[in-house]
């Protein structure tokens, strides 16, 4: 229809009405193809960074082959100067000097890259009716009941009593044993099923199977037991008293696979927060002779709060920032309060299925590009930064001149929920900061969906926000 032929109503819609449209309609065959690509290494970076140690080892390997070197403090970095450090090997700041003077600020994005799972007690080991069985407490918001059945992987460290430290990963190759929590048949769960959705299966009851075959000598007690500690001391050479020093995580075995006919999306465990972390990341590596100094973050302990020294409700990143500062002989609060971030996060997207807890008009969905949050918390915006106007328009204005495809949202209703993300945190210190991340459908579920396309405008917000 022409200019001439089109009626007032129609030219003002235009003009003054929002009209976003899905993005698979607003970019060419070559465009959707090179997000299709770009989502090959982000499936290969689920698949090998299930752990936030995992991850920073990874994040470490990509960042040396691209020229990144070992911080060194005191240093007084030069124009596109490549460093990276690690804290305590679960989480690592990456950056590349800007041309500017630091006294200008910083463009920080930070992603998390824990998730949730189910952590080993230090005492995990037993024996019941002659199975053997580990103990867990889970970690991060999970819907409990989703995990028996589901065949886990297990992952971290062992410090031995003489201080050395073994890397554990087992479940990952085919070769590999599984190992999964059960299950009582519909058949017998009468009593189970009268329970409350939220004790469908006990915080207690996500034991996970190890074996069954005892050892073959009648004078010994805990045979099944004894046989798995032979087995993994001749492996390990640890002793039952290890645990007490180990961070082992069981995660969901499973690959990151392709969903749909159309192959559109992504399904794996841990897309929430390594999604971000992963498009944060490439962002950062692919950063080439920025004006301002870039930094991206991947922290660890968002899950459960972000207290702890790995986390970004702790010191190491103002500490930092002081650090990369005082050679120019300036403090890491001038440059602080110069700073800008985007805080790397995941939306809740719309799911049609379960919809009454969303507000259609102000939810993130799949296949509209990356979203930006100006707020999270719950219900009466408790527990959130709630970015300024001001820094929404900067940031909206940056995506609009750069082709980057961009929607809002919020996490659910008013009154149904809600959660956080490390947002506030970075607030707290005096930056302008927002959350742009990617949509995700099953969040918290041991199989996540994302957008590739939207996976691959999250990627090109971050790089737009660093060539700024």
């Amino acid at each position: 229809m022409s200019e001439k032929q089109k009626s007032q109503a129609e030219l003002l819609s235009e003009k003054l009405l929002s009209s976003k449209k899905n993005a698979v309609l607003r970019m060419t065959d070559e465009q959707i193809a090179e997000a299709d690509a770009f989502c090959e290494g982000y499936k290969e970076f689920l698949n090998t960074a299930k752990t936030e140690r995992e991850a920073v080892i990874e994040a470490v390997k990509q960042a040396e082959a691209k020229g990144f070197e070992p911080f060194e403090k005191g240093k007084k970095y030069q124009p596109n100067d490549r460093f990276y450090y690690v804290n305590r090997e679960k989480a690592v700041i990456l950056g590349v000097m800007g041309s500017e003077c630091i006294s200008k600020g910083v463009r920080l994005s930070v992603a998390h890259i824990d998730s949730p799972r189910l952590d080993l007690k230090q005492n995990p080991l037993y024996e019941d009716k002659e199975l053997c069985l580990f103990k867990t407490h889970y970690y991060g918001g999970i819907k409990k009941y989703q995990w028996p059945t589901v065949p886990l992987s297990l992952h971290g460290v062992i410090v031995r009593a003489d201080g050395s430290k073994i890397s554990v990963a087992i479940g990952e190759d085919d070769s590999d044993p599984v190992f999964c929590v059960t299950d009582i048949l519909p058949h017998l769960a009468d009593e189970q099923m009268r329970r409350p959705a939220a004790k469908l299966i006990k915080g207690e009851e996500l034991n996970i199977l190890i074996g069954s075959r005892p050892f073959k000598d009648d004078k010994a007690s805990d045979k099944v037991k004894l046989a798995i500690m032979a087995v993994l001391n001749e492996k390990y050479g640890i002793v039952e008293d290890d645990f007490i020093s180990a961070e082992l995580e069981a995660v969901p075995q499973f690959k990151a696979r392709d969903v749909g006919f159309d192959r559109s999306m992504v399904g794996s465990y841990g897309q929430d927060d390594r999604v971000c972390a992963y498009t944060a990341l490439r962002a950062i590596l692919d950063c080439e002779s920025p004006k301002k100094t870039c930094l991206t973050i991947l922290t660890d302990k968002e899950e459960t709060g972000s207290d702890g020294n790995t986390g970004l409700n702790s010191s190491y990143l103002p500490y930092f920032i002081a650090d990369l500062a005082k050679p120019f002989g300036f403090e890491g609060r001038e440059v602080i309060s110069a700073s800008e971030c985007l805080s790397a996060d995941v939306n809740a997207a719309f799911d049609p299925t379960f919809s009454s807890p969303f507000e259609i008009r102000n939810s993130s969905q799949i296949n509209y590009g990356v979203v930006a949050t100006k707020f999270t918390g719950a219900r009466g915006k408790s527990g959130t930064s709630d970015a300024s106007a001001e820094f929404v328009g900067r940031i909206r204005k940056l995506f609009d001149d750069n082709g980057i495809i961009w929607q809002t949202g919020e996490l659910g209703a008013v009154d149904a929920g809600g959660g956080g993300t490390v947002a506030q945190y970075v607030a707290n210190l005096d930056f302008d900061v927002i959350d742009v991340g990617v949509p995700v459908l099953s969040m918290h579920a041991p199989f996540e969906i994302t957008s590739k396309i939207d996976v691959f405008m999250a990627y090109r917000a971050f790089c737009v926000f660093f060539a700024d």
